[in-house]
């Protein structure tokens, strides 16, 4: 088991509610117009939304909690068909994003022309994969993810 760097605190790792895309509107905006990243077992859907969008989105009025940084994860039934099997590769790949989005998370907050990033990550292996293996297509993804983020953005990778 490894352990956590003492100068991350155990409330910076934390996966919030606000960091959870829940509302239907940005789903459906991000599957019709995000970019399709892919690191075998995970295909990536990221679309970054500036505030002006996010405010014609909602017709001015934009949920609270709405966090910069928001997530996804699927695991397609007809990929995994035990539910006890989606569960588990759901769980390993939120654990790996939550432990690893560190550097997006920056990348987004110097990021000043992105309100909201929202990420979709969808399993795409036909059988269970080790965390290991999910944990580096996740750290493979991160980086490309910071790479389609507005020019303005400072580097931070």
């Amino acid at each position: 088991m490894t352990s956590i760097p003492e100068e991350k605190t155990p409330a910076g790792l934390r996966f919030r509610q606000g960091e959870r895309l829940r509302l239907r509107t940005l789903v459906e905006q991000l599957f019709d117009k995000g970019d399709s990243l892919f690191e075998w077992p995970l295909r990536a859907v990221v679309r970054s939304v500036d505030g002006d969008q996010l405010d014609a989105m909602f017709k001015g009025h934009v949920p609270p909690g709405t966090g910069r940084l928001q997530m996804l994860v699927t695991v397609p039934k007809r990929k995994r068909r035990k539910a006890v099997d989606r569960v588990l590769m759901r769980r390993r790949i939120r654990e790996a994003w939550r432990l690893n989005r560190g550097s997006l998370r920056e990348a987004v907050e110097a990021a000043t022309g992105v309100r909201t990033l929202s990420v979709a990550l969808i399993y795409a292996a036909d059988r269970n994969v080790d965390y290991s293996r999910v944990e580096r297509s996740v750290c493979r993804l991160l980086p490309r993810i910071i790479s389609t983020l507005p020019a303005n953005v400072n580097d931070l990778s």
